[in-house]
Parts: structure tokens; sequence; C-alpha cells
């Protein structure tokens, strides 16, 4: 049997190889979700002038909150931190900790089931039969997207069993790469449109007050969440090798990946309304969005749908590490959850040939990644719905993992004086988050109504 030599870092873990250009490509995976397509729809309620602004505010806010993320990956006595709990545990720790745990994965466990539904209605929207390029409301063209979703969860069985996030880089990259094409081909349709009749216009208001305030709030919680990757932030840097230091490549690769993001997402999101106007649809390449080109249209929901194949795998990887490494600490002497078996395979036509090993299965990540992805799969089906859940899920998990614990980790590390200018500052911008945080899920709360309605 052929044998290998692996080498590891001072930690004793495999040793890590990523770069910034991972690392964003990492970001750029979690960031730019399908989301960009349902930005037009909020600048659409916002305006021309607080739409972007708020664009541009929470992309900054993003930035600086991640800068402070990413210094919290050390212990303060030099150790690595390998998850966002672990890096709140050594600079806060107390009850912070169980708060920060049921933030996160929450949120992991609700995007999770929210890609399988929307990879799903990408899926059918290129099954869809051509007659229904301008029939939105014909019942035979609303097909079901049960099926979709089981196609989307037998391929997350297979990627589930890649061992971490360091043998995702080639995904990451291609979801990356999807996720650029189909924001293009959202542009470009947007522009084409705008060049062949002018877009859209105004029209005459039919919503409520009520209503109008309330889709104002989704549009900010929107907004403010499509920047949101602090769940799986700490995780990244973990891939980074130590040279240059992790803090620096991964500031870095922050920079790159959420300044990319914030570039699609002003001219999706603009564009997109000027193409539409007040009529702007929730998806651009679904629904009532574009259907013209038919084979263009198909290609971007391809695309969306493979980038939250990537997508899907950038937040569950933590989740499974979470419960294998507390498993293994707990039962360290269970070889069903700590032995890996090799599968092997001899070379033919040769006696008595050599061996290869092509892989290693563990029992229990086999057992357990199938079941996670059986379960979410089956609620994404029960729960057509879930989106709702998601922003609300959202909406709970912005303020306290994305600006408050990474504010209040270098208030510690740095130990700036309570009520001094700089304190103040900083406390002053959780705050403004917290209302954000706040309006969205009221949003998201009357939206559940409506659904369940």
């Amino acid at each position: 049997m052929s044998s290998t030599t692996t080498t590891t870092d001072n930690d004793g873990r495999p040793s890590r190889t990523g770069t910034w250009v991972t690392a964003s490509a990492h970001i750029i995976t979690a960031v730019i979700g399908s989301g960009v397509l349902s930005l037009a729809w909020s600048i659409a309620h916002l305006g021309w002038v607080v739409g972007p602004a708020s664009l541009i505010g929470f992309s900054l806010i993003t930035l600086f909150t991640s800068f402070l993320l990413a210094d919290a990956y050390h212990h303060p006595d030099g150790r690595r931190n390998y998850t966002y709990l672990d890096a709140v545990r050594a600079h806060l720790g107390g009850r912070r900790v169980q708060l920060c745990g049921l933030a996160q994965y929450s949120n992991l466990v609700g995007v999770t089931i929210g890609y399988t539904i929307t990879a799903s209605i990408s899926m059918a929207a290129v099954g869809r039969p051509s007659d229904c390029s301008h029939v939105v409301d014909d019942e035979k063209c609303h097909w079901s997207t049960t099926l979709y979703m089981v196609v989307f969860g037998s391929v997350q069985l297979v990627l589930c069993q890649v061992p971490n996030f360091h043998k995702l880089t080639w995904l990451s990259i291609l979801a990356a790469v999807m996720s650029v094409a189909y924001s293009v081909i959202g542009l470009g349709l947007s522009v084409a449109t705008v060049a062949a009749d002018g877009g859209g216009t105004r029209e005459a208001a039919t919503d409520s007050d009520a209503q109008k305030m309330w889709k104002i709030f989704i549009a900010i919680g929107d907004i403010a969440f499509a920047f949101a990757y602090s769940t799986v932030l700490v995780e990244i840097q973990d891939t980074l090798k130590s040279s240059p230091p992790e803090e620096k490549a991964m500031k870095r690769a922050t920079f790159v990946g959420v300044g990319v993001t914030t570039v699609f997402y002003l001219l999706c999101g603009c564009v997109g309304y000027a193409a539409f106007g007040d009529s702007t649809p929730g998806n651009l390449l679904s629904g009532s969005g574009f259907h013209h080109p038919v084979w263009l249209v198909n290609v971007a929901n391809v695309c969306v749908a493979v980038h939250l194949v990537g997508a899907y795998q950038v937040f569950a990887q933590p989740i499974f590490s979470f419960v294998e490494t507390s498993c293994q600490q707990r039962w360290p002497d269970h070889a069903f959850l700590t032995a890996d078996h090799p599968i092997t395979v001899t070379i033919p036509l040769l006696e008595d040939g050599p061996t290869a090993t092509i892989c290693h299965v563990n029992w229990f990540r086999l057992v357990w990644r199938s079941a996670y992805v059986a379960v979410t799969t089956v609620l994404a089906i029960a729960f057509p719905f879930f989106n709702v859940f998601l922003s609300l899920i959202g909406a709970a998990s912005f303020w306290p993992l994305t600006v408050y614990f990474p504010i209040e980790m270098y208030i510690a590390r740095a130990k700036v004086p309570r009520f001094s200018f700089r304190w103040t500052c900083l406390q002053a911008l959780s705050f403004g988050c917290l209302l954000v945080s706040l309006v969205a899920a009221a949003g998201a709360v009357e939206g559940l109504v409506r659904s369940l309605r």
C-alpha cells in the first residue's frame, strides 16, 4: 500500500495552504449570494438616494467589523482560534459564548435550508415550458420545486463528505466564477432593457402606507444581510498559511471580497431598478423578471444553482466541524467517531499489483453529514416559504455576529476605556446596527404572518 507523508503546522493540524486569493474566493462565494438579484427590488423601495447610500454604508460597516474580527483569530496567548465560537470564548467568555453559538449555528442551518429552496427555484426556472415566458400567473406555469430540491440534496450528499474547508478551494473558486457570471448576465440584461425601451417608469402607488413601511423595513434588512459573512469568517481564516500573517492575508482578502461584492451590488441593483422601475421583481432571473433571450436567462439560472452548490458547503462545513469536533472531544476513544478507514484499489492486470488509497472514510462523518443534508432537504420541501424564516434568522443574527461580537472583542483585546471617545463611537455604531436588525425583524415577522395566511 502506498504511503503518504502529511506535514503539519505548529498546532499539530495538517498544514494550511490557503492564500488571500483562495480566501477571497471563499468570501465572494459566501457574500455574493443569489440575493444580488433581489437588490434592485430593495433599491426600488428605498429610492435612488437612500438605496445606493445604504449599500455603500453597509459595505463599509462590514469591512470595518470584518477587520476587527480578523484580528481576533489568535488567542491572547498566541494560539489559533479555529472557529468564531473559539474567538468569542477566548476574548469574552461567559454567557456570551452560548449566545454566540446560538446565533451563529441557527443562522448557518437557516442559510443551508434557504439555499436549497433558492437553488430549486432557479433549476425549475430552467425547466419551465417555453410558453411561460410572459405568463406568470397561469396555473400550468407553477411547477413544483420538490424534485429539484431532491436533486440539489443528492449533490450535497456527495460533496458533504469532503472533510473540511481546505479541500473545498476548487468548489469555492468555481462558485465565485458562477456568481460573477450570473451577476454580469443580470446586469447586461438590465442594460439592454434600459437601452431598448427606456427602462421602468414610476407607477401609481397601490400599496397602503403600512405596506410601504413593511417593504422599506424588509429592503433595509435585505441590504444589511447581503454583506453578512461573519458566521464563516474565522473558519475561512483558518485555511490560510501563516506566512504572511493570517490577519494580514485575511484583511486583504476581505477588502477584495467586499469590494468586488459592492461593485456588483451597486451595478445590479441600480441598473435593475432603472430597467423595471416600480415594477422591479424580487428576482430578476425568475418569476416576472427577464424572459428573453431564453437561452441566456437559462444559463444565468444554471450559474445560480451551481453557485449555491458551493455556497451551501461554505455555510455547512462549520456546522459539520463543530459537531464532529465536539463529539470526538467528548468520546476520544470511540472508534466510530475517530477512526478513518482507507478505501484502496488494486491496479488490475498485474499479479500482486500495487494498491492505492483513493480516500478515507469516517463512518460517523458519513452518517451524520448525510443525515444533516437529508433533514435540511426535507425541511425545505415541507416549508417552501422558508426564506421568510431565513429573513427572520438573518435579522436576529446580523447585529450580534457582524457587529456586536467583533466590536466587543476589539474593546476587550485593546482595553478601550469605558466612555472614552473611541468606546462611545463603537457603541454608537453597534446601537445603530441593532436598530437595523430590529426593524428588519419586524418586517420579517409581518412577512411570515402573511405567508402563513
